[in-house]
C-alpha cells in the first residue's frame, strides 16, 4: 500500500518547522471540521472531496474514528457520535448549560429527523431556551424565548413533577389548568395523578393536549450531581407517528441524549 503523501510545506503554519508538524493529525482534524461544516452524514467520497484527502487517506481516518468511538458507519454513510465532544470537555465545562447541550440537541434532531426543544420552568409556564428544528414539509418549530403553559406540555410536566412534593399542594391550588384542547387534563386530582406518574417513570408523554395534531415526549435534564436544570423534548405530528412508536423509538434516543448531556455537565 502506498503511504499517504505528507502535506506540502505551504500548509505548515508560518514560522513552524515542517518536521514538527504532524500532517496525519492535521488531516484527521480536517475530517472532523468537515462534518461540522456540512452538518450531515457523508460518504467516503464526500469526505475525501471536502477535505482534499485521497480516498485511501480519508478511509483510514474514518475507520480510525469509528474504532475509537468518535464516528459510526451506517452502510456507506459516516457520521460523528456525541463522544467527539469529549475532545473539548474541559472547554465545554466552562460554558453555559445550554451551550454544552446544543450539540447533543442537534445530533438528536438529526438522528430522529424531528424537532427538539429545551425549556426551563418559569412559574407555571415553560420558556424555551434552545432547540433544533428538523426541516420537513410538515415540521414543528418552537423559537427560543417562546412561552407555553406548563400543565399541557411534556417539558412542563416533567419540570413540575420534579419539584419537591411538599410544594405540590400549592402548585395544584394555584395553577390554572386551562383546556387548550379537548384532550387537555384540567381536573386537579387527575393532574396530580399525572404528575405522580411522570415523577415515578422519569419522563412525560403529552398527546395533543397543547395543540391538536401534536405529540411530545420529554425527559428532565440534571447535572452529574443531580441538580435539575431544565427539560428536553421531541415533538412529532400525529400524522407521522403513533403514540406507541413515540415511546418505543423516540424516547430511548431522548433518554440517551439526556444522559450524555448530564455527563457533560459538572456540579
Amino acid at each position: 500500500m502506498t503511504a499517504e503523501p505528507d502535506v506540502s510545506e505551504d500548509r505548515v503554519p508560518n514560522g513552524m518547522n515542517p518536521r514538527d508538524y504532524v500532517s496525519s493529525l492535521a488531516r484527521g482534524l480536517e475530517v472532523l471540521r468537515a462534518f461540522n461544516r456540512t452538518g450531515r452524514k457523508m460518504t467516503l467520497s464526500q469526505v475525501a472531496s471536502e477535505t482534499g484527502n485521497t480516498r485511501a487517506g480519508a478511509r483510514r481516518i474514518l475507520l480510525t474514528l469509528v474504532h475509537e468511538g468518535y464516528a459510526v458507519a451506517d452502510g456507506k454513510l459516516f457520521d460523528l457520535t456525541p463522544q467527539v465532544l469529549e475532545l473539548g470537555h474541559s472547554v465545554l465545562s466552562s460554558k453555559g448549560v445550554w451551550e454544552i447541550a446544543k450539540p447533543f440537541i442537534d445530533h438528536l434532531s438529526e438522528d430522529t429527523r424531528e424537532s427538539v426543544s429545551a425549556a426551563v420552568l418559569d412559574g407555571f409556564d415553560v420558556v424555551y431556551v434552545s432547540g433544533a428544528q428538523y426541516h420537513r414539509v410538515i415540521s414543528v418549530g418552537i423559537s427560543v424565548g417562546a412561552r407555553f403553559p406548563a400543565h399541557c406540555t411534556a417539558n412542563g410536566r416533567v419540570l413540575l413533577a420534579a419539584q419537591p412534593e411538599e410544594k405540590w399542594p400549592e402548585i395544584l391550588r394555584k395553577i390554572e389548568l386551562i383546556k387548550m384542547t379537548d384532550k387537555t387534563v384540567s381536573d386537579p386530582k387527575e393532574f396530580r395523578r399525572v404528575l405522580e406518574e411522570t415523577r415515578d417513570r422519569g419522563w412525560s408523554f403529552v398527546d395533543q393536549e397543547l395543540e391538536i395534531g401534536l405529540m411530545s415526549v420529554s425527559v428532565p435534564v440534571k447535572t452529574s450531581a443531580g441538580v435539575l436544570v431544565g427539560a428536553i423534548n421531541v415533538a412529532v405530528p400525529t400524522l407521522r407517528m403513533s403514540p406507541e412508536e413515540m415511546i418505543s423509538e423516540i424516547l430511548p434516543k431522548l433518554q440517551s441524549t439526556v444522559t450524555n448531556i448530564s455527563n457533560a455537565l459538572k456540579g
